[in-house]
């Protein structure tokens, strides 16, 4: 049976890295799959300990943008974090057997620390260890991930291989990384070398699902580009990564490959390719953007979405518990 987990944190409004990168592909990936955990992950929102302030609303925004996207609520288990408390205390389990070593060398922790490290935060030290203990409670067969999240997955892997060979049993499954696709790899708008982020300090480097239609126009217009024609070689596109990052959002939105996109702008201007890459962005966002706001318009039937998806976390989540604390030796009543 496969079973497939993933979860995104509820930072402010998503992004069309987020869309692509994760939301849309979700979607699909739940359709052939035996059941699904889509988790809201709060709790890994409060590694930055910024704008705590809104992290209720973003809650409801993200739960509103889940379903806005495509994932039914009755088909797919969507629940937040903090509302399985098995989360945390299956993260301290795993955190008494994980080597300092193993956190040291998370590439995540190096980047987001840098020069900083003494002063990171211990939540951000760990972070891996709660993303661990998300994937193992529900018995995660599959686990969708962008290439920077892959690593996690295999710190995953080895904690479980560490539990199990513990406990002597096969108590926790061995989860299997699903690399995203080409959606996971959207560049921000100003400098084609970065991804798209929504903690980047430009809001001009980002299309957010709820931009309005003239926002979105302004934003493609003002996106970086070079000075040379539009060529159908492929293989210069390595060169050119603002042009690769407008061709493969193009690419997407179209569902068509990056070649074929190439092809149809060959020896036309960029503004030919932003007006045409506008069009498409606001036919696709828009009808996302007015569900959004119908649905947190109606907070009565995004909570009962969330409980009902927090009662079957809840269940899988506590059968996992139990045979977790009985290899532990740890008193029940």
């Amino acid at each position: 049976m496969s079973r497939i987990v993933s979860g995104v944190r509820p930072t402010g409004h998503p992004q069309l890295g987020n869309y692509f990168g994760a939301l849309k592909q979700w979607v699909d990936i739940a359709e052939k799959a035996d059941e699904t955990f889509f988790c809201i992950v709060d709790q890994h929102a409060l590694t930055t300990l910024r704008d705590l302030h809104t992290l209720k609303q973003d809650t409801m925004i993200m739960a509103a943008t889940y379903i806005a996207c495509g994932i039914d609520p009755v088909k797919n288990s969507i629940f937040v974090q903090s509302h399985i408390p098995c989360h945390t205390e299956l993260a301290w389990y795993l955190t008494c057997m994980t080597p300092m070593g193993w956190l040291s060398r998370m590439t995540q922790f190096k980047d987001k620390a840098g020069k900083n490290r003494e002063n990171a935060l211990t939540g951000l030290f760990t972070y891996p260890v709660l993303m661990a203990a998300d994937i193992v409670l529900y018995g995660a067969t599959h686990v969708p991930v962008g290439d920077d999240q892959k690593q996690h997955v295999e710190f995953a892997r080895d904690i479980v291989q560490v539990f199990n060979n513990m406990a002597k049993s096969d108590v926790l499954k061995m989860p299997e990384p699903v690399i995203q696709k080409s959606g996971a790899r959207i560049k921000s708008l100003r400098d084609g070398l970065r991804k798209m982020s929504k903690s980047d300090i430009s809001d001009y480097s980002r299309i957010n699902l709820n931009d309005d239609n003239d926002l979105i126009a302004l934003k493609i217009k003002k996106a970086k580009t070079d000075p040379d024609t539009i060529t159908g070689d492929i293989k210069l596109l390595e060169s050119r990564p603002e042009l690769e990052n407008l061709i493969t959002l193009h690419a997407l939105l179209e569902n068509k490959s990056t070649q074929d996109v190439l092809n149809s702008f060959e020896g036309k201007k960029f503004s030919d390719l932003k007006m045409s890459l506008t069009d498409l962005l606001i036919a696709h966002l828009s009808p996302i953007r007015e569900k959004v706001k119908a649905l947190l318009n109606d907070q009565a039937y995004l909570n009962k979405c969330l409980k009902d998806g927090a009662d079957r976390a809840n269940k899988v989540a506590h059968h996992t518990m139990q045979q977790v604390r009985s290899s532990l030796n740890l008193l029940q009543l």
